[in-house]
């Protein structure tokens, strides 16, 4: 007897659901295929090579929700995980105060695929670990270096996505990364500083086109350099922040305050809620004219460009601050009603077969300008040039923040001159924003991303990407941050 497919399967949930008098249903069935290697000191210091399959389904029934999920693939397994959620979804609505409406989204078929050159599953695992311990020699060969990482991840997502609305949607979705730390040891103080390429939807010529050999001295001279380097003097700096940096103040002070559910105030509970609230939309001036971050979850090679969204709905571009303006949210098919929206901007996204679809933040990027980076430096008689992720805070709306870096320089009378540390800038988001006068052009434009996003009971995973050139902001409070590397 041949073994039923993914359709058979999903095509067994939709008659179960069709026939409890749910007004909608839907099944994703996923397989995962993540590959982590790591290393530490000149030596590998672990390989994880991990699948993960399973389902989940969704039922909306009267307006309530149920969901339920299992990792048996089987033609008995799925009709009783489809009649627990049909169970859950009743016993939900017997005591909803609220009823569910889901906007309308036309009914899709399509398969989606990430395009690659090299299928980092099909490289030898020789190969990849000869690369770890190569670049780990170079880094840590260097004089002043005394400990040395490297990692290479990659992941692979085949799922099916069926709804009792005729979508019928297919997605082989791949993504990677590497990365290197070098740490220095001077007068009984550590310091490190970094290299990665960003987490895309590529293959495994993502790392073969970052030339991590090349990258290894100038990250170990960098480490040794920084960890010698004065501390930074309290007081008010005009900051040029490279695009890595960039990617987390905007994830965190855009992008999380932009989930229309965190708004609405159902993440209060968790993971706070947001300063954007509803009434602010169209009249908020969250930050100068210079100001304009797009969401944009279809441009190729962005975590959250997977071409539909956990909804079924077809992914979007649009803008959440335009001419520093506040003006739209990341959406989903049950919230974008709420301010009146016909249609889901296509952010709800779930980490794995087992967990509900959520909200999550798009691909949100700061649009270019027209100026270059030395421009940017040449108009700053005292300031910081800072590249990298390092330590921060928000509190839960949002609004007051800290940020440090994995490198910085001091910028005197437009030049950028020695490197600093332990540097903490701290701000007012709308403040802060208002500050920015002036991006860089597009060729300075880089792209970093998150694939470790937390947010949710039980907490989720995940992932977008955040492109933006470097940018100005005057008259900035920095503060020395002891211990901050």
């Amino acid at each position: 007897m041949s073994t039923p497919t993914w359709d058979e399967f999903a095509e067994l949930a939709l008659k179960r659901m069709a026939a409890s008098g749910a007004e909608y249903g839907d099944i994703r069935i996923q397989d995962s295929h993540t590959e982590h290697i790591e290393g530490e000191d000149r030596r590998i210091a672990s390989i994880r090579d991990v699948r993960d399959t399973g389902f989940g389904i969704r039922v909306l029934y009267h307006g309530a929700w149920g969901f339920a999920a299992s990792s048996i693939l089987s033609l008995e397994e799925v009709p009783r995980v489809a009649d627990l959620a049909i169970e859950i979804a009743k016993g939900s609505a017997s005591i909803a105060l609220e009823k569910v409406r889901l906007v309308p989204e036309p009914a899709h078929r399509a398969r989606i695929a990430t395009p690659y050159r090299l299928d980092p599953f099909s490289v030898p695992l020789e190969h990849k670990t000869n690369l770890l311990l190569n670049l780990m020699e170079r880094v840590q060969g260097q004089p002043g270096i005394v400990r040395s990482s490297a990692s290479l991840w990659a992941r692979r997502d085949r799922k099916l996505f069926v709804s009792t609305e005729g979508t019928g949607l297919e997605f082989d979705l791949l993504a990677g990364q590497g990365e290197c730390t070098a740490t220095a040891l001077h007068e009984g103080r550590f310091a490190s500083r970094s290299f990665n390429t960003p987490p895309l939807r590529k293959g495994y010529e993502l790392i073969e086109e970052a030339d991590f050999l090349r990258e290894a001295p100038r990250v170990a001279d960098q480490a040794v350099e920084k960890v010698k380097a004065p501390s930074v003097d309290a007081g008010l700096y005009d900051l040029v922040l490279d695009p890595e940096h960039l990617s987390l103040t905007i994830h965190e002070s855009c992008g999380h305050p932009s989930e229309l559910d965190r708004a609405l105030g159902y993440e209060a509970n968790y993971a706070g809620t947001s300063f954007l609230t509803p009434d602010t939309r169209g009249t908020f001036r969250y930050g100068s004219q210079q100001v304009n971050l797009v969401a944009d979850n279809t441009e190729p090679g962005t975590l959250a460009a997977t071409g539909f969204d956990d909804d079924g709905v077809q992914c979007q571009r649009w803008d959440v601050v335009r001419n520093g303006m506040f003006v739209g949210y990341c959406t989903n098919r049950e919230v974008a009603s709420k301010i009146g929206e016909p249609r889901s901007r296509g952010s709800n996204r779930a980490d794995g077969w087992g967990h509900v679809p959520i909200v999550r933040i798009a691909n949100i990027g700061l649009e270019p300008g027209e100026a270059t980076r030395d421009q940017l430096i040449a108009d700053v008689k005292r300031g910081i040039y800072i590249e990298g992720h390092g330590s921060y805070s928000i509190d839960q709306r949002r609004y007051n923040f800290q940020f440090g870096g994995d490198a910085f320089w001091l910028i005197e009378n437009g030049k950028r001159t020695h490197m600093l540390r332990d540097v903490i800038y701290h701000g007012i988001t709308p403040e802060f924003w208002n500050s920015c006068d002036g991006v860089a052009d597009r060729s300075f434009r880089g792209r970093y991303g998150f694939i470790t996003c937390g947010k949710g009971q039980p907490g989720q995973s995940g992932w977008m990407t955040h492109a933006a050139s470097p940018a100005r902001f005057r008259r900035v409070q920095v503060i020395r941050g002891e211990g901050h590397a």
